[in-house]
């Protein structure tokens, strides 16, 4: 799932709506119309996400909902590792949170909103879907999605965001309490000359965690250091 540091500044506070979710009996809590079904889902983890992703980017290209994929499976659509993480991330507009929830909620997911107030949660295909409206305590732009690359995702092409947006969501989520270097030292490497550096650390500003981390790429040689200002 992409992170939000816990000790990340804040640019602002997104405003999302409140979401009102019709109960639905426990038998339809599903993902349907579900081909293939859950007892045919490939036991690989990495593919039962991907059937899901597929699923889910499905359901709001139909609806014309405004969105990109994030998280693992957009490191693999940009051509990272096939081993995919805990869950699906899509990244939505806060003012259209409403609307997804209920798209999601009509095709038979089951949707829910957690204590997190970043994003609300949803099931398809007994996969966990992340649907973010704020990466790193940052509200989602339209400017954001508008960078977005359509890109295939096994067989449905979908937006993604695009390699810098990707990477700074990682980096800039950094904390004293979320610090996992490893899992984003990977993606990194594998999406660095696709990535606006500069920029990167232009968003990332002057934030202990990510600066850090951009030391330790420059020692490892993935990316250039940092030129000094005349």
């Amino acid at each position: 799932m992409t992170q939000n540091g816990d000790d990340v500044k804040p640019a602002r506070q997104a405003e999302t709506p409140e979401l009102r979710l019709a109960a639905r009996p426990a038998e339809q809590q599903a993902c349907h119309p579900r081909p293939p079904q859950l007892h045919d889902l490939p036991p690989d983890h990495s593919q039962a996400i991907l059937e899901a992703t597929k699923r889910v980017g499905a359901l709001l290209k139909r609806e014309g909902h405004m969105f990109a994929l994030a998280g693992s499976v957009a490191v693999y659509a940009h051509g990272g590792s096939e081993h995919l993480q805990h869950d699906a991330d899509f990244c939505v507009r806060p003012e259209d949170a409403e609307a997804v929830a209920a798209t999601l909620d009509n095709a038979g997911l089951t949707v829910y909103k957690p204590p997190e107030d970043w994003l609300l949660k949803a099931k398809c295909f007994d996969q966990d879907i992340d649907v973010i409206f704020e990466l790193a305590h940052r509200p989602v732009t339209t400017e954001m999605l508008g960078r977005a690359q359509e890109l295939p995702v096994a067989s449905v092409r979908m937006p993604v965001l695009s390699p810098t947006d990707l990477v700074w969501s990682l980096i800039a989520a950094f904390s004293e309490h979320h610090c996992d270097f490893g899992a984003v030292l990977p993606v990194a490497r594998a999406l660095r000359e696709r990535v606006d550096w500069e920029q990167v650390r232009r968003d990332c500003g002057e934030e202990p965690m990510p600066a850090a981390f951009f030391f330790l790429l420059e020692r490892l040689n993935v990316i250039a250091p940092r030129k000094e200002a005349p």
